[in-house]
């Protein structure tokens, strides 16, 4: 990086800060702070949904899989493609809560100030895990852009991150969300750029590198592209990985984030709650992820021109998560334009337009659902808009601390998108079934807790015998699949970085790295045969890290047969083990019906733990709401009548509206699928059903786009 990627760094971090000393002057109270008086219009709900939804990690990580597993990789974010037509639906729902926070639904719904502050709990530790790990990306990722490792003697991650920190503190907590959702226009915008940006400049360079500029445009860039990379890359639901991501594994990711994503906490803001009228809230959340859906493939298209570009490099041999900063600083770096600064901000832009919000949703939470509920519940708005931004702050310091003592971002992140497992089925239950009660909730949530965080890593301590039990020391079988194609220029050079690291660490004797590098590609030369080895498979089924042999072990063939043009060999491997890591309370159901998940692939070990943690709870929340006293009528004919009444963008207006409702109970009574009955459903309107069904056309445009785009200059 030069003086003008520096300034145009500066230029952007000082627009932030400016937007939230301006937000500042603007917030008055409660309502302004936390939800920005609830006057945003279609345009900033769409770049407020986009901007949340879109952390730094998801391109970087797009990124990442592209490289290693082709087009297919588009998948580890395309996934949430199909939980968008759902959108359409649940965005009138937070506007007709017409509350501040999601603590706040769960106080009404269930009559209990505690269960708001169990919430606002789960949102702390949520964000500090979520945030970190963007916190952590960001850092990691920005190491090739800069071109050090280290900032005044500290590790690089040190440094970035308190900065970044600092900067989203300032405008974020000074702002609210009013400056949150500006900053998220701007930093919409870049984030756009970060997915297209590459694209043009890297099809020039292929064209400049392995071509004639003088004879060839930014088009034959493609021709290039398919030349360089192995026609299997370009598979969008199989590629080289043999199928990291099949239909299945898909279906149950999807399933999953609907699921889990209602009760995600800055929803209540995002997903409409700060709309002006229910439109608002729907075309902003359904367009904003739309938006971002797009992006996710000029993210993929990027993989797959820097794999076409840079299958050299040694630094990717390394570590494929700096496929990104590696395509932006060999790109983008030789013009000296800026653009450079320019990548990084936008990156930034992708952590940052996430953290502000998800700041602002948790200062609300501790707010509205702990101090003002149970240490002062006669402050004043000044004070409480006082304790709105402490709060805020204290969540940013919190993930940046957890950013910068744990390495492991999968690990934080994974355990932070399995967390709304506690509440998804109180919140769906008690949006359409009159008889969940409190008691029952609590039992649920406890259940949740228990069975799928505290007994996994509790039970192998209490009982040590579990780790050593052969019953629990299954693993699925280890799958090798060879393929022979032809080599492309693409594999020659991964195997030159190959061995060009491997060398290195061998001269240093670094068994890390030699590990990290992983198995040799195998040697290729430009359009002769080669065989494409893979290996899958192996992994325990019962323990969350692995298996160790306990003496020697054996691999034992289980079968052997031709998938086509591809050998499969699938082994077991033989002997006594220790299981390490958390106990898998989760595939206990399936040895007791007789079903063998050794035969099984990864992707389907993965779908498999889909009915346990997302139908239990819905199972045990039922059956306790029957046998458990219910709660109040009155309250609960106010709040499903609350939720029926069509909010009115007019605040006075709608209060009108709502005193007629509160009233007349039975108002909505002719509307409901299920009359009579405790289901509160309402029949679906012609606007409900049309949203819906242009949200799937389009959701069939977008992958029709990722084939054409894909399909471009092959022969």
């Amino acid at each position: 990086m030069n003086w003008i990627d520096y300034l145009v760094l500066a230029v952007y971090f000082s627009s932030m800060i400016a937007i939230g000393l301006w937000s500042m002057l603007r917030v008055k109270g409660q309502e302004d702070y936390f939800m920005g008086g609830r006057g945003f219009g279609k345009l900033l709900q769409t770049f407020a949904a986009f901007g949340s939804g879109t952390g730094a990690h998801e391109p970087v990580t797009v990124g990442r899989t592209g490289w290693t597993s082709g087009l297919s990789g588009v998948w580890s974010a395309l996934m949430w493609l199909f939980v968008t037509p759902v959108y359409w639906v649940i965005a009138v729902w937070y506007r007709r809560m017409r509350h501040l926070t999601l603590g706040d639904w769960f106080v009404e719904r269930y009559e209990s100030r505690a269960m708001g502050a169990a919430y606002s709990l789960f949102a702390i530790i949520f964000y500090a895990f979520y945030l970190s790990t963007m916190f952590s990306a960001i850092a990691k990722f920005a190491v090739p852009l800069l071109g050090f490792e280290t900032m005044a003697g500290l590790p690089l991650q040190y440094v970035l991150v308190p900065g970044l920190a600092l900067i989203v503190i300032l405008y974020g907590v000074l702002g609210g969300l009013t400056a949150a959702y500006y900053t998220d226009l701007i930093q919409g915008l870049f984030i756009i750029l970060l997915s297209v940006l590459l694209i043009p400049f890297g099809l020039l360079a292929l064209v400049k590198n392995f071509g004639d500029p003088e004879t060839m445009g930014i088009m034959d860039g493609f021709r290039i592209l398919h030349e360089r990379v192995s026609p299997d890359y370009f598979s969008l639901f199989a590629g080289p990985s043999a199928g990291e991501f099949p239909v299945q594994y898909i279906v149950s990711l999807s399933i999953l984030a609907m699921i889990g994503i209602v009760v995600q906490p800055h929803f209540i803001a995002t997903g409409g709650g700060s709309a002006k009228s229910e439109d608002e809230a729907r075309i902003g959340l359904v367009v904003g992820n739309f938006l971002k859906r797009l992006c996710t493939v000029g993210w993929a298209l990027t993989a797959l021109i820097a794999l076409a570009l840079l299958a050299g490099s040694a630094e990717i041999a390394i570590d494929p998560d700096r496929v990104w900063g590696v395509a932006a600083r060999e790109i983008l770096g030789p013009l000296n334009m800026g653009l450079v600064g320019l990548m990084l901000a936008c990156l930034m832009a992708a952590m940052m337009s996430s953290a502000d919000t998800y700041m602002i949703v948790t200062a609300g939470l501790v707010t509205r659902n702990v101090y003002a509920a149970f240490i002062n519940p006669d402050a004043d708005e000044r004070t409480y808009v006082l304790v709105g931004r402490i709060s805020g702050l204290l969540t940013i310091v919190g993930a940046a601390l957890v950013a910068m003592t744990m390495a492991d971002v999968f690990g934080q992140f994974k355990f932070a998108v399995e967390l709304p497992i506690l509440f998804a089925a109180p919140f769906w239950m008690g949006m359409f079934w009159r008889r969940t009660n409190r008691t029952a909730v609590w039992l649920t949530i406890l259940f949740s807790l228990m069975a799928f965080f505290v007994l996994p890593s509790l039970l192998p301590r209490l009982v040590p015998a579990l780790r050593e039990s052969p019953s629990f020391s299954t693993a699925t079988h280890l799958v090798t699949k060879t393929t022979e194609r032809i080599a492309t220029a693409a594999d020659v050079a991964r195997h030159e970085a190959w061995l060009q690291v491997a060398d290195d660490a061998r001269r240093q004797d670094n068994e890390e790295l030699l590990r990290q590098l992983g198995a040799e590609p195998p040697p290729a030369s430009v359009g002769e045969p080669i065989q494409v080895v893979t290996t899958s498979g192996g992994r325990p089924i019962f323990w969350s890290e692995s298996l160790e042999p306990v003496g020697e072990s054996q691999l034992e063939t289980v079968a052997e047969y031709q998938q086509g043009e591809t050998h499969v060999l699938e082994q077991r491997r033989t002997g006594s083990f220790v299981g390490r890591g958390d106990f898998n309370l989760d595939f206990l159901l399936y040895p007791l019906v007789g079903i063998d998940l050794s035969s099984v692939s990864k992707a389907t070990l993965e779908t498999l733990r889909l009915p346990p943690r997302v139908l239990t709870p819905f199972l045990v929340l039922i059956l306790a709401s029957l046998v458990t006293p219910r709660n109040s009528s009155m309250v609960l004919d106010r709040y499903y009548v609350k939720m029926k009444t069509v909010v009115d963008p007019d605040p006075v207006k709608d209060r009108e509206q709502l005193e007629i409702s509160y009233a007349d109970p039975r108002r909505f009574e002719g509307q409901r699928m299920f009359p009579g009955t405790d289901w509160e459903m309402l029949r679906p309107r012609a606007k409900d059903i049309l949203g819906v069904v242009l949200s799937i056309v389009v959701c069939g445009l977008i992958i029709g786009l990722v084939v054409f785009l894909a399909g471009i200059g092959a022969q």
